[in-house]
């Protein structure tokens, strides 16, 4: 009889807490497989972001958070600043909702890359890092990767941007990609390429995936699974499919009979 997986990603308990805010996350509870995907959907300020961002400890020096978070079934919550950061873009990658956030105005995205390889040391030399770009961004989806490496943010579409940032995010081989509204200022056929993107990346290279989403349509897309959240907590977790098309709490209900043309 074959054991279930051991998740890659397990949150316990998780609190966060903003100065002079209401709580932002309220005692959240999730788990994401190896290859797995979970979708948190929401209304904005339902706390998605806030969970996502605490995850690889990016909730910021004011913010009180308690609970738990285990990557490979090592507590992030105690590690310091250093070890993150060694951990974050290595063994967590995270997309941002504007990839301008994740990327140098001022740097090309070749020497970007370079730079990420070299700094959690996955190349062996710059040499090496630098023969490692275009198949990275070839893996991004990004069909003239020699061209892209040698442009700057400014130069590419929405969509390329997009995917540059995906690059840096999975250059490290990651075990978990984080991605916050990755699709939100794309237009239809590049968001689906992009989330075709993520079930390639889950598939092909078992990366798990925590993505947040008010995008209905995205998370029925990623499939896996579906965490409904309101007010800091998790009201509803199950199979995307059935979360999506029955949902049983009745805020879920009423967030799927809001999306056009879908009902409950």
């Amino acid at each position: 009889m074959n054991r279930p997986a051991a998740p890659v990603l397990a949150v316990t308990d998780l609190t966060v807490r903003h100065p002079g805010s209401v709580t932002a996350a309220d005692q959240v509870s999730l788990t994401v497989e190896p290859g797995g995907a979970l979708v948190l959907i929401g209304e904005s300020g339902s706390g998605k972001t806030t969970v996502a961002r605490a995850v690889p400890g990016l909730s910021g020096p004011r913010a009180e958070v308690t609970g738990s978070v285990r990557l490979d079934g090592t507590e992030l919550r105690t590690l310091g600043e250093r070890a993150l950061t060694r951990i974050r873009g290595r063994h967590i990658g995270y997309v941002p909702q504007d990839p301008t956030g994740s990327l140098d105005p001022l740097r090309r995205i070749g020497p970007q890359l370079t730079e990420v390889l070299l700094r959690h040391r996955v190349a062996d030399g710059r040499r090496a890092a630098r023969a490692a770009v275009p198949p990275l961004l070839e893996r991004a989806g990004i069909g003239e990767p020699d061209r892209v490496a040698r442009s700057f943010p400014h130069e590419l579409s929405g969509g390329l941007r997009q995917r540059a940032a995906i690059a840096i995010a999975i250059a490290c081989a990651p075990r978990l990609l984080i991605a916050d509204e990755p699709t939100t200022a794309l237009d239809a056929v590049i968001r689906a390429q992009i989330l075709d993107l993520f079930a390639a990346l889950r598939a092909d290279h078992g990366i798990a995936l925590l993505m947040v989403t008010h995008d209905l349509a995205a998370a029925r897309r990623i499939g896996g699974r579906a965490a409904v959240m309101h007010g800091g907590r998790i009201l509803e977790t199950g199979d995307a499919a059935q979360v999506l098309s029955r949902p049983r709490h009745p805020h879920a209900a009423e967030l799927v009979a809001a999306e056009p043309g879908v009902r409950p």
